[in-house]
C-alpha cells in the first residue's frame, strides 16, 4: 500500500500530464513486450511456414518464382515489424507530453506569481515541481524505448535477412 500512496504522490507532484505519460509509458511497454513474446514464441513458426511454402514450389529459378520469393519475405516482413512503428511513436511522444508538461507547470508557476507577487514560495516550488517532473518522466520512458525499438529494428532486419539466405540456398 505504501508503493501505491507513494505513486499518488508522485503523480500529484507532476501534475494531470504526467497520467498520460504513465498511461503512454504502459502501452509502449505492452507493445514491446507483445514483440518480445512474438519474436520468442510466434516468428520461428511463421518463418518456417513461409520457408515451407518456398520449398514446395517446382519452379524456383524463373521471374515468377522469384516474386513468390518476395511476396513470402515481404509477409514475414510484415509480420515481424507488425506495432513497431507504433511503437517508435509512443516513443517519441513521451518527451512530447514531458513538454506539455513543463508548459502547463510554468503556466501554474506564472499564475501564482502573478495572484501572490512572487511571496508564496511553496506554491511556486509546486509549480516548479510540476513542471520539472513530468519532463523527467517523459525523457526516462522515451530512453527506455528506443532501447528496445532499435534492438526491434535490428532483429527484424537479423531475422529478415535469415529467411532470404535460407530460400537462396535451395
Amino acid at each position: 500500500m505504501l508503493g501505491f500512496t507513494g505513486l499518488q504522490e508522485f503523480l500529484a507532484r507532476g501534475g494531470p500530464v504526467l497520467l498520460v505519460i504513465m498511461l503512454a509509458t504502459f502501452v509502449m511497454w505492452a507493445l514491446i513486450i507483445e514483440r518480445l513474446f512474438y519474436f520468442r514464441l510466434a516468428h520461428q513458426a511463421v518463418a518456417d511456414e513461409a520457408l515451407s511454402e518456398w520449398r514446395s514450389r517446382s519452379d524456383r529459378k524463373s521471374k515468377p518464382a522469384h516474386w513468390v520469393k518476395d511476396k513470402i519475405v515481404s509477409e514475414v516482413r510484415q509480420k515481424a515489424e507488425a506495432n513497431v512503428s507504433f511503437t517508435k511513436a509512443m516513443v517519441a511522444l513521451a518527451p512530447l507530453l514531458g513538454l506539455l508538461g513543463t508548459v502547463t507547470g510554468m503556466v501554474t508557476v506564472f499564475d501564482n506569481m502573478a495572484i501572490t507577487d512572487g511571496a508564496d514560495a511553496k506554491a511556486l516550488s509546486r509549480g516548479v515541481s510540476q513542471a520539472t517532473i513530468p519532463t523527467m518522466a517523459g525523457m526516462v520512458a522515451s530512453i527506455s524505448g528506443i532501447l528496445f525499438t532499435s534492438g526491434m529494428d535490428r532483429r527484424v532486419s537479423r531475422l529478415v535477412q535469415s529467411l532470404e539466405d535460407k530460400m537462396g540456398a535451395d
